[in-house]
């Protein structure tokens, strides 16, 4: 039985995406790629509202992580935890060799004006190279204010590190006029593909920064990147038919559904999600509504039903259930809504929720 996913990522893959991913091999160092790498990228620009250079990885979205870290840090950084995936930056950091400092958050909520304050005095002494935060944290289900976490960070000699994993493609990230120095993102969460590619977008003054830091490594060097790129190749064999099935997902969400309606679509799945768990009567984890994230919303399972069983039945019933992450196992729950969900679908998912809960 095919299955639905309404879990954080991997999505489901709309079939004339995937089908993109059989199309016909081509050599990674011949003009056809060139090509195709040239128009990838001049999309991807457009999607991530930046005019900065846009790089492609075949790794995972923890690959670029590193690369940020590795390239953009000399000798300090700044981890904001506010769930399990931003409190990864600072394991990257650490497990990369340099001075890492973890600022936590409770779990739930988002970097507000009283942590952003703190982050500014933080800032103002000059001992960092980089601050890392996550956009959109999927297992809290919080949606960080990053323009305004972005003001605060413009103030100081400081790199901005962002994992945009679970937004880009689903929430907007204005790269440019935020200035973000590193957004990163795999394709597997709000832009529609199978997993094993990741993109990121590096600023002039991230690049700069770069050259002066050592070890770092080959096969995430923003430099080894650049230099490929200008000759309008990878560094190393890309996965091809990824490269085919993004070029094809781009076009869609460009010039079919249009970016701004994207958008809208992802905030309209977002709130049928938040107005059922009120109606159901179970709670919202993030404690701050207006951070709560279009793409993933986390409940706070205060009815006490048994995720595993409700799992179990929702299998048989054709979809995949989102428990808890981590420590918040069966403490929540998650509903994921992102990529090219449609409402029908997603309020067919609750409804099923519903039946079997008898609620």
């Amino acid at each position: 039985m095919t299955k639905s996913l309404f879990i954080p990522g991997p999505v489901d893959v709309l079939p004339e995406v995937a089908a993109r991913m059989s199309s016909p091999m081509i050599g990674h160092r011949g003009k056809e790629f060139s090509e195709l790498l040239e128009d990838v990228t001049g999309k991807m620009k457009r999607l991530m509202l930046t005019e900065n250079l846009v790089f492609i990885s075949t790794s995972s979205s923890t690959g670029l992580m590193e690369a940020a870290i590795r390239n953009c840090v000399k000798t300090r950084c700044l981890n904001v935890g506010i769930g399990a995936f931003s409190d990864r930056w600072y394991d990257i950091t650490a497990g990369n060799g340099k001075n890492a400092e973890f600022l936590s958050v409770e779990w739930g909520d988002a970097m507000n004006r009283e942590v952003l304050d703190g982050i500014d005095e933080k800032l103002s002494g000059g001992e960092y190279d980089a601050i890392t935060v996550v956009h959109n944290e999927t297992s809290t289900g919080v949606t960080n204010p990053l323009e305004e976490i972005a003001e605060v960070v413009k103030k100081h000699d400081v790199s901005l590190l962002v994992d945009c994993v679970s937004s880009m493609g689903g929430i907007k990230v204005d790269v440019d006029k935020w200035g973000i120095d590193v957004a990163l993102f795999g394709v597997q969460k709000a832009m529609g593909l199978p997993p094993g590619l990741a993109v990121c977008s590096v600023s002039e003054e991230a690049m700069e920064k770069s050259k002066n830091v050592s070890n770092r490594g080959y096969y995430f060097d923003f430099q080894v990147f650049k230099k490929y790129l200008d000759k309008k190749q990878t560094p190393a064999t890309p996965t091809i038919p990824h490269m085919f099935a993004l070029d094809y997902q781009l076009d869609r969400i460009l010039e079919q559904e249009g970016l701004e309606n994207r958008f809208k679509r992802h905030e309209k799945l977002g709130e049928i999600t938040r107005q059922w768990v009120k109606r159901m009567g179970f709670e919202l984890f993030p404690r701050e509504k207006e951070y709560c994230s279009d793409t993933v919303t986390c409940v706070s399972n205060t009815l006490g039903i048994d995720c595993n069983e409700l799992k179990s039945k929702l299998a048989d019933r054709g979809y995949v259930f989102a428990n808890g992450y981590g420590r918040l196992a069966n403490k929540t729950f998650r509903i994921a809504h992102m990529a090219d969900r449609q409402p029908g679908e997603l309020r067919a998912y609750l409804e099923t929720i519903e039946d079997i809960l008898g609620i």
